[in-house]
C-alpha cells in the first residue's frame, strides 16, 4: 500500500514533553518517573508501555470535579512511550509553567504534569457582583499544561491596556492580573448570548488572557455557597 499521502498526518518527533499534533491532538512523551494527570477517556492512542490508573489520592476531589464535571474522573498516566490525547475534536494549546501559576477554566484542562499543584482558589475582583464567592482552578508550579479550546484560541496581552472579555469565552489567564467586572446595561441584548444586562471581565497587568471563539454555555466559575 502506498502511504505517501498519509505522511502529513503522521506524528512528527519533537523531543518535547508535550506537543500539539494537527491542532486537535496532544502528544505527550512519557518517561518513567514523569507521571501525567489527564481527563479520563481522553486517550486516543499510545505506543510503548503506558499504564492508566485513578487520580492520586493527594488530588482534591473538588479540583477533579471542576475539571470533569460532577462525578467525573481524572486519570494518572505513567510509563514510557508516546501518548496521544484529545477532547471531542477541540483545539489543543500547550504551555510550560516555570514556577508560575495559571488560572484555568476547569473544563478546559486536558492534561498536566503530575508534579503541578491543582487547587480551587477564589477569583478576586469580581465576587462583589455575584453576591457569593467565585472560584476557579489554579495550576501552580513548574511543568507542562495542555488546555483545550472550542476553536482556535486567541492569546491577548494585558500589559499595554486593559482587556475586557466575555466570561463565557474565557479559557485561562495569568494569575496576579488586576481584575474587575463591568456590567453593560443597555447593550445587554447585543453583547454575549443572553438578554438583559451583559457582564465583561477586565484584565490589566503583566500577563495574558486566553479566549476561545465558541462561548461556553456552562458555568464559567464555580459558586461557593
Amino acid at each position: 500500500m502506498d502511504t505517501y499521502t498519509l505522511s502529513a498526518h503522521r506524528a512528527a518527533p519533537t523531543g518535547l514533553r508535550m506537543a500539539v499534533h494537527s491542532s486537535k491532538t496532544l502528544k505527550v512523551t512519557m518517561v518513567t518517573g514523569q507521571d501525567l494527570i489527564a481527563k479520563a477517556g481522553s486517550m486516543i492512542a499510545y505506543d510503548g508501555y503506558v499504564q492508566f490508573d485513578g487520580a492520586p489520592a493527594t488530588l482534591r476531589r473538588s479540583a477533579e470535579e471542576m475539571v470533569t464535571g460532577e462525578g467525573g474522573r481524572l486519570m494518572l498516566c505513567r510509563g514510557d512511550g508516546d501518548l496521544y490525547l484529545a477532547d471531542y475534536g477541540a483545539d489543543v494549546l500547550v504551555l510550560h509553567l516555570a514556577n508560575e501559576a495559571l488560572s484555568v477554566n476547569g473544563a478546559t484542562l486536558l492534561a498536566c504534569d503530575a508534579t503541578l499543584d491543582l487547587a480551587i482558589e477564589p477569583v478576586k475582583g469580581v465576587a462583589r457582583l455575584s453576591g457569593s464567592g467565585l472560584t476557579n482552578l489554579v495550576v501552580r508550579g513548574t511543568g507542562w499544561v495542555a488546555l483545550v479550546s472550542r476553536g482556535v484560541p486567541t492569546v491577548l496581552d494585558c500589559a499595554e491596556r486593559e482587556t475586557y472579555v466575555d466570561p463565557d469565552a474565557l479559557v485561562a489567564w495569568t494569575t496576579g492580573l488586576d481584575m474587575k467586572a463591568k456590567r453593560t446595561m443597555k447593550a445587554g441584548a447585543l453583547i454575549g448570548r443572553g438578554s438583559g444586562e451583559a457582564l465583561q471581565i477586565g484584565f490589566k497587568g503583566q500577563g495574558f488572557v486566553v479566549v476561545q471563539p465558541s462561548e461556553d454555555t456552562g458555568d464559567r466559575f464555580k459558586i461557593r455557597g
